[in-house]
């Protein structure tokens, strides 16, 4: 049973900064992508930030609204995914969830490309 685990959410003022992680339990092989998605009260879920390794390559895609803020990175060898958040605004508020897909075949663009999720984890940024 694969498990994603998110953590690092927190309040904080805007501004300031939150690192986020996700370990994957119970999955010792690689995967094609992986990445963080975000969703707000009465909005959809949208991506934040991805990795892919398609055709050996490591590739990473932001969405517009937190490039040059956010960056995303990777620990293999302890299956950990990060997200550090810097310059928070308010709009970035939402629960963030971790996601991945194991299969090596198909997008990693929408919510239903990815088969394996977190629980999530709450970001708050007050103004």
């Amino acid at each position: 049973q694969v498990h994603l685990v998110e953590s690092g959410g927190g309040s904080v003022q805007a501004g300031g900064s939150l690192r986020l992680s996700c370990v994957i339990s119970h999955y010792t092989g690689g995967r094609y992508c992986w990445g963080w998605f975000r969703q707000a009260p009465g909005k959809e879920r949208e991506r934040v930030s991805i990795i892919d390794f398609f055709a050996g390559s490591t590739n990473t895609k932001y969405a517009d609204s937190v490039k040059g803020r956010f960056t995303i990175s990777q620990d293999n060898a302890i299956n950990t995914l990060y997200l550090q958040m810097n310059s928070l605004r308010p709009e970035d508020t939402a629960m963030y969830y971790c996601a991945a897909r194991f299969e090596w075949t198909g997008g990693c663009n929408v919510p239903s490309d990815f088969g394996y999720w977190g629980q999530g984890t709450q970001v708050t940024v007050s103004s």
